[in-house]
């Protein structure tokens, strides 16, 4: 008896085991609300991490919006509102994606935490039971153990399926899928080009914190058009930093962190207002290593031989505030317009008193309170677009209050003012306005 108990105890481990080496389900495993679950491999397309996705109007709770997947737009679900679990309120967040395939549908959904592959024999898969889940049972295919963690399988084809919703006369039933409800709500549909531009906006943001506004939106749609031409439709949308920096390399000003060129400057000069008053006051935000408000106050002084300059030039950077005083550098590195104003040291040359006085360096960041008086000129080249939206319309007003009569506004070269308000006097390389 006792031989016999010991063949069936092995013939059962037997078994087991062969049961085990039997995989043939595999599964991603994944988190909601400190729960493991898992989808059938065969519904996943891929793994994707995103934020900023385009809101979708009059959709409902757990629809996060749509999602450009390289030229296919997309909905986003996010499974943790889906199911009523608790969700952080951060919605700038890179979220963690599931990309699925069901039917001829792809559907983006959004979970916790995506853990790893899980295979499985479909015969130790054990029928669903309202313990097993915060969830609708109904949405449960099964649950499954495996190395001491239990696993809820969630039945994707019954959640995104509507047509599974219908009773055997093809009649709909009241049970239709909320989901599909809710991602059938939304808005009119809009063109792909429109799908395109709001995604390029949205990753210039993200990747690069260059937001789109009035006064960069020309620039950005014409930029799009010529980045189309170069591009296949599956690669519009930016992968990564590099992707948006390639978008961007157009959008600077010429002669960034340099001493201005002649012909700039002097483009420039011819731009500069008439003054009343016996001294020039000019605001340059974003002044960076000092090159361009030395370029600057070169310029003024050629352009207002007679009058005082004084020049607010601020940047966040501290140690360029630091240093910019006390440049030294060769006399072959400055443009002939500025040599008339150099001094000879030791180590090189610097520039002379009258220059240098007519600068005050400070360490300041424009989306604080500024202190500057009412103002001649404004230099602000390529700052307003790397601001949020909000911090741009705050500057434009206060340009608009301390700008005196017929002061200028000097832009980045793809920039522009409002033009209900201000007039363009500038050239190719120059965005210069004047107020109407």
């Amino acid at each position: 008896m006792e031989i016999k108990d010991l063949a069936e105890v092995n013939a059962e481990i037997q078994e087991k085991k062969e049961r085990k080496d039997n995989i043939d389900f595999k599964m991603v495993t994944f988190s909601l609300s400190g729960k493991d679950y898992g989808v059938d491999i065969m519904n996943i397309k891929e793994i994707a991490k995103a934020d900023k996705f385009t809101y979708v109007p009059n959709a409902s709770g757990f629809v996060r919006g749509v999602y450009n997947l390289r030229g296919d737009i997309i909905p986003i679900i996010d499974l943790r509102r889906f199911f009523h679990l608790p969700v952080e309120s951060n919605l700038d967040k890179i979220e963690n994606m599931l990309i699925l395939h069901i039917e001829d549908r792809v559907y983006g959904t959004i979970v916790d935490k995506i853990d790893k592959v899980v295979g499985v024999s479909s015969t130790s898969i054990q029928p669903p039971h309202p313990i097993f889940g915060d969830i609708n049972i109904k949405y449960i295919s099964g649950v499954v153990e495996q190395q001491d963690v239990l696993y809820i399988i969630l039945d994707v084809v019954r959640i995104f399926s509507p047509n599974l919703n219908e009773n055997k006369n093809n009649e709909p039933v009241n049970d239709y899928s909320m989901l599909e409800e809710g991602i059938k709500t939304p808005a009119p549909k809009i063109e792909r080009s429109e799908n395109d531009l709001a995604f390029i906006k949205d990753g210039l943001g993200a990747l690069k914190k260059f937001y789109a506004s009035i006064i960069n939106e020309a620039w950005i749609e014409t930029r799009l058009n010529e980045w189309r031409s170069s591009r296949s439709a599956a690669n519009i949308q930016f992968k990564n930093e590099k992707d948006a920096e390639e978008f961007l390399s157009d959008f600077y000003s010429p002669w960034t962190g340099r001493f201005w060129s002649d012909e700039y400057a002097y483009a420039l000069k011819s731009m500069l207002p008439e003054i009343s008053s016996g001294i020039v006051q000019v605001w340059n935000l974003g002044c960076g290593n000092g090159c361009e408000s030395f370029s600057l106050a070169c310029i003024l002084k050629l352009r207002y031989p007679d009058l005082q300059i004084k020049i607010w030039a601020n940047d966040s950077d501290i140690m360029a505030i630091v240093n910019a005083p006390n440049m030294v550098f060769a006399e072959a590195d400055v443009p002939e317009y500025c040599r008339t104003f150099l001094t000879k040291g030791k180590n090189g040359f610097t520039f002379s008193g009258i220059i240098k006085d007519s600068i005050i360096f400070e360490y300041h960041d424009v989306t604080n309170p500024n202190t500057v008086p009412a103002i001649d000129v404004i230099v602000a080249r390529d700052l307003l677009s790397f601001l949020s939206v909000k911090s741009q319309e705050e500057l434009l007003r206060e340009f608009d209050e301390k700008l005196k009569k017929n002061g200028l506004v000097v832009f980045g070269k793809n920039e522009v003012m409002p033009k209900d308000v201000w007039k363009s006097v500038g050239s190719n390389e120059i965005s210069a306005f004047v107020k109407i």
